[in-house]
């Protein structure tokens, strides 16, 4: 394949995973049409616009999960497909219809587009650990031959369970898909991502990895026993296994294995003003280590370049940049502070009602 004359499609464009996958497409020459749901709204396609090769190689297409054949014109015309979107809201209050049933519609009606459209040469999906590891009792390796125990999530009802749940069916009903229309499908299951970014908002993902500097104590658990991979690594892993023709099947995309004792300690060294906690309630000090085994990437040529500790600066770094997290404990708590002096000031001088 040739990324001169190549157009891809990638969905989910404008996200964390999307949008710096779409930066190294255009950086090979590739020429790339980006779906996102609203093209018209500049806050979230900006930085997507500013990329270097954006008005030249790539161009803006309106699609929705929850919209049937909203792909249908995106794909139809492309060489391939980078399958990134996904709903992700951990909040939602109706999982069933808002994240479960959007991602496996929507993946069932990206790989019908692509049946359809007699062009497309390769699907990349982009899965999930999620799709892996979800089980009671865990292995002390995980490879690409294991699934998330479907009744174990259901039951439970983790932190996130209706993101594994999602993306589990989803490329299950990908797989069954693809075998049934002779379509050339892989995945790329990925550990927790983390790096730097180029997207505005927070990505899902580093509000589980920078949990402990946030302080937020229900996504503890996610990195108690942690997988990580560098989002750099995870979109050159996509591109190189989609340039590669021998790629087939699942492959694992993680670099790092960590646990929170781990994490917490590389976290309070490197940003002490953080105050990162030393202990955790409820979680002991030694428990059997957990591996997530990417030696079939690896083994095909693929080589990761950056570290656990590249990962969580650029994170740290890019989220101080747009203000998405305060630059210390200290200073956050003096703005608290002042803001709620201000507040008092201002109903003091409020007239009484």
């Amino acid at each position: 394949m040739g990324a001169e004359s190549e157009t891809v499609c990638v969905t989910g464009a404008s996200g964390f995973i999307g949008s710096w996958l779409i930066m190294r497409l255009l950086e090979k020459g590739y020429t790339v049409r980006a779906t996102v749901r609203d093209p018209d709204n500049i806050k979230k396609v900006k930085h997507l616009l500013e990329l270097p090769k954006a008005s030249t190689h790539m161009t803006l297409w309106k699609a929705d999960l929850s919209v049937e054949g909203s792909y249908d014109e995106a794909i139809q015309g492309c060489t391939g497909v980078f399958h990134v979107a996904t709903p992700m809201d951990f909040e939602s209050k109706d999982p069933e219809n808002e994240v479960i049933k959007p991602t496996i519609n929507g993946v069932l009606d990206i790989m019908k587009a692509c049946a359809k459209s007699k062009t497309v040469k390769k699907i990349v999906f982009t899965s999930s650990a999620g799709t892996v590891d979800v089980e009671e009792h865990r292995k002390p390796v995980y490879d690409e031959s294991c699934w998330s125990d479907m009744d174990f999530v259901q039951r439970v009802k983790m932190t996130g369970w209706m993101y594994f749940v999602s993306k589990t069916l989803a490329e299950q009903a990908a797989w069954k898909f693809a075998e049934e229309n002779n379509l050339d499908f892989i995945s790329i299951i990925p550990t927790l991502v983390v790096g730097p970014f180029i997207m505005q908002s927070m990505p899902p993902s580093l509000l589980t990895a920078l949990s402990l500097i946030t302080g937020n104590e229900a996504h503890y658990g996610i990195i108690k026993q942690g997988h990580f991979v560098h989002l750099d690594d995870l979109c050159m892993s996509h591109i190189f296994l989609y340039e590669n023709p021998k790629a087939e099947g699942r492959y694992i995309c993680s670099s790092d294995d960590a646990n929170i004792h781990e994490l917490a300690k590389l976290l309070r060294e490197r940003y002490p003003e953080y105050n990162v906690p030393a202990k955790f309630k409820d979680i002991d000090e030694n428990f059997a280590s957990v591996a997530f085994s990417s030696k079939k990437l690896t083994d095909m040529g693929f080589e990761f370049k950056f570290s656990l500790e590249d990962m969580f600066v650029g994170a740290v770094e890019t989220c101080r940049e747009k203000g998405l997290i305060p630059r210390s404990h200290e200073k956050q708590a003096v703005e608290d502070k002042k803001q709620a002096v201000e507040e008092c000031k201002e109903n003091e001088a409020a007239p009484a009602s």
